[in-house]
C-alpha cells in the first residue's frame, strides 16, 4: 500500500461523497439522460442534479465525520453500495423496502443463481479495494472544539450550496423530482438507507405489536353435512409466471399445450397481483387485506386464510419448493422440499416443481379429512430460467445459459422464461390428471394463481421487484387458472359454464381470500361476497347461506 499524505476529515468526506455519486450510480446517470430534456438545458438539469446530490452527501457525511465512526461507516456504504450497484446495472432493479426485504429473507439457492464472476469483481474494485485504501489513509482529527467548528463551516456551506442550486434551477428540479419518483430508489447510498431503515422499523414494529386472531367465528356450512365424500382442494402459488406467456391466455406461442387439452379448464385473463415480489404478494393474498389497504405490519401479527381454514375444522398443508411461505403458513402443517435429493427431481442443487406432487395419489388414497393443500412452486423464478425446468422439457432455443441476462439477446432470454412455463404447464397439467384419477373416491380441484409476473428486458428491467406504483404491466399482470372434478361442482356448488364466462372479468389477488372461503363454504364475518369469483355462479347456494 502506498503511503497515502494524511487528509482532513472534511478532504475524506468531500471525495468520498464524489466516489459515491460517480462510482455507484452509473444506472441512475443512464436513467436520467433519458428523462430531461435534450440537449443543453437537459445537460445542465443533470449537472445541477448531481450538484445538489454531492452538497447532500456531504453534508450528511460531515455529520457522521467523528473518530471510530467515519471509517466503518465509510466501508459500510462502499460494501453495500458495490453490491447494489450491480443489481441495478445489471437488472435495472430498484431498491426500496420491498427489495430490501427480498435480499433479506432470500434463501442460499436464490443466493447462488445470482452470484458470478462480474458480481465478484464489482464487490471487489467498488467496495473492497476502496476500503483497504480508506483503512490504510491516515485521517487527521482536531480538538473536539476545531472539528465542531469545522464540522459548522461546512455545513453551513453544504446548506447554502443546497439552497443555491436548488432555488436557482427550482422550475426544473422541481418538475424532475414530482414527476420522477423513481430517482429516489436509484440513488446509491441513500436508496439502501432509506430502505434498510424502513425495513428495519416495520419489524420493529411488528414485534412490538401483539399478535391478533382474525376470523374468529369461522365455521362450515351446513351444507357440509350433505357432501358424500372427503375433498382436496390443491392452491398452487406459482411464482414469477406473467399471464400474457400463458398459451392458454392467449400468447401466440404454445407454451400450455397439456393445459390446453385438459376438459374443464377455467383460465382468467385480467389478473393482477399484489405486490412485485413474493415477500408482498404472497402474504397479502392470504391476509384478507385488498392491496390499496395492505400492511405488511398487520399482516406478520395476524392470522390469515390459512388459519381460518384450520379453525373451520379444514386439514392444511403447505408444500415448499421455494424460499418459504413468508409468515402465511407458521401455524399449519408445512413441507420443506428444497433440499430433497431425489437424484431424477433434484439434481444441481435444488428440485424441479415436479417433486411437489411426489405422494399425491397416497395422500388421496388415505384422505380421512376434508383438505386443503398448498403447493408453492420455484416456477420461473430468475435470473437463472434454464435450472428451473429439466433439460428434456427444453422446447425453445437458443436459451440464455447464463444469470447475467444482459449478456444474452432477448430473444434467449424469452425462450428460457417461455421454458419455464412449458414446464409448470406440464407440472399442473399432471396434477389434474391425478385429481381426476382420483375423483371417483374424493372431491378434487385445482387453482393456480402466480405471486407476481416478471421483466424480461422490457424498459431494460429485468426479473421483478420493481416498486407497485411505477411497475411495468409484465410485473403484475399474472395467470389464474382453476379446474373441478364433476362430484366437487356439484358437493360444493359450483357452476363451471358460469364461470367460462367470467374469463376476462378484471380480477386481482384480493380475490384470493374470499373466493377461498366462499369456495369451501366456510362462514366468518370478514368474508366480503362482493370479491369473492365463485359467489355468482352458485346462486343457490349463496342464497342459502343467506350470504
Amino acid at each position: 500500500m502506498p503511503n497515502i499524505k494524511p487528509l482532513r476529515t472534511e478532504w475524506v468526506t468531500l471525495l468520498a461523497s464524489l466516489y459515491l455519486l460517480i462510482g455507484f450510480n452509473f444506472f441512475l446517470w443512464q436513467h436520467l439522460e433519458q428523462v430531461v430534456p435534450p440537449g443543453l438545458p437537459g445537460l445542465w438539469l443533470s449537472l445541477a442534479f448531481a450538484v445538489l446530490m454531492l452538497f447532500a452527501f456531504n453534508l450528511i457525511l460531515t455529520l457522521c465525520a467523528f473518530r471510530y465512526v467515519l471509517k466503518p461507516l465509510l466501508i459500510v456504504l462502499f460494501m453495500s453500495g458495490a453490491g447494489v450497484a450491480y443489481f441495478m446495472n445489471r437488472y435495472g432493479v430498484l431498491i426500496d423496502a420491498g427489495m430490501f426485504a427480498n435480499m433479506a429473507e432470500t434463501n442460499v439457492a436464490e443466493v447462488r443463481d445470482l452470484m458470478s464472476l462480474k458480481f465478484a469483481l464489482y464487490i471487489l474494485g467498488l467496495g473492497v479495494l476502496p476500503s483497504l485504501l480508506l483503512w490504510k489513509a491516515p485521517v487527521v482529527y482536531r480538538t473536539w472544539q476545531r472539528e465542531l467548528l469545522g464540522k459548522l463551516v461546512v455545513s453551513a456551506a453544504c446548506v447554502v450550496g443546497l439552497g443555491s442550486v436548488g432555488l436557482a434551477n427550482y422550475q426544473g428540479l422541481s418538475s424532475l423530482l414530482r414527476n420522477h419518483h423513481e430517482l429516489r430508489l436509484m440513488l446509491t447510498p441513500s436508496n439502501i438507507v432509506g430502505a434498510s431503515m424502513t425495513y428495519v422499523s416495520e419489524r420493529v414494529s411488528t414485534a412490538s405489536r401483539p399478535f391478533q386472531p382474525y376470523g374468529e367465528d369461522a365455521s362450515r356450512d351446513a351444507a357440509w353435512h350433505s357432501h358424500q365424500r372427503k375433498s382436496l382442494t390443491v392452491l398452487v402459488v406459482g411464482e414469477s409466471a406473467r399471464a400474457d406467456h400463458f398459451g392458454v391466455l392467449g400468447y401466440d406461442r404454445d407454451t400450455t399445450p397439456n393445459l390446453a387439452k385438459e376438459q374443464g379448464l377455467l383460465a382468467f385473463s385480467d389478473v393482477h397481483s399484489c405486490g412485485t415480489e413474493t415477500a408482498v404478494s404472497v402474504p397479502c393474498m392470504f391476509s384478507g387485506m385488498a392491496r390499496k389497504d395492505y400492511d405488511a405490519r398487520v399482516a406478520k401479527n395476524r392470522e390469515g386464510l390459512l388459519d381460518i381454514l384450520k379453525r373451520a375444522g379444514l386439514d392444511v398443508q403447505w408444500r415448499d419448493n421455494q424460499s418459504g411461505c413468508k409468515g402465511t403458513c407458521d401455524r399449519v402443517q408445512y413441507v420443506n422440499l428444497t433440499n430433497l435429493k431425489d437424484p431424477q427431481l433434484c439434481a444441481g442443487g435444488e428440485c424441479h416443481d415436479q417433486v411437489l406432487l411426489q405422494g399425491l395419489g397416497e395422500l388421496i388414497d388415505n384422505l380421512d379429512r376434508d383438505t386443503v393443500l398448498v403447493l408453492h412452486q420455484m416456477g420461473s423464478h430468475g435470473p437463472d430460467y434454464f435450472k428451473r425446468y429439466p433439460q428434456a422439457d427444453q422446447r425453445f432455443t437458443p436459451v440464455c445459459q447464463s444469470n447475467a441476462l444482459d449478456q444474452c439477446s432477448q430473444q434467449e432470454i424469452i425462450n428460457g422464461y417461455d421454458n419455464t412455463l412449458a414446464y409448470t404447464d406440464r407440472v399442473l397439467a399432471s396434477l389434474i390428471d391425478t385429481l381426476r384419477s382420483k375423483q371417483d373416491k374424493v372431491d378434487t380441484a385445482m387453482i393456480y394463481l402466480s405471486d407476481h409476473g416478471e421483466s424480461l428486458g422490457e424498459y431494460n428491467l429485468f426479473l421483478h421487484g420493481t416498486p407497485y406504483a411505477i411497475a411495468p404491466e409484465q410485473q403484475k399482470h399474472v395467470p389464474l387458472l382453476a379446474w373441478f372434478s364433476d362430484s366437487y361442482q356439484q358437493d360444493f356448488g359450483v357452476d363451471t359454464g358460469c364461470l367460462a364466462k367470467l374469463g376476462d372479468a378484471p380480477l386481482s389477488q384480493d380475490n384470493l381470500f374470499h373466493s377461498m372461503l366462499g369456495l369451501l363454504q366456510v362462514h366468518t364475518g370478514v368474508y366480503q361476497r362482493s370479491l369473492d369469483l365463485f359467489a355468482g355462479c352458485r346462486p343457490w347456494l349463496a342464497a342459502a347461506n343467506g350470504q
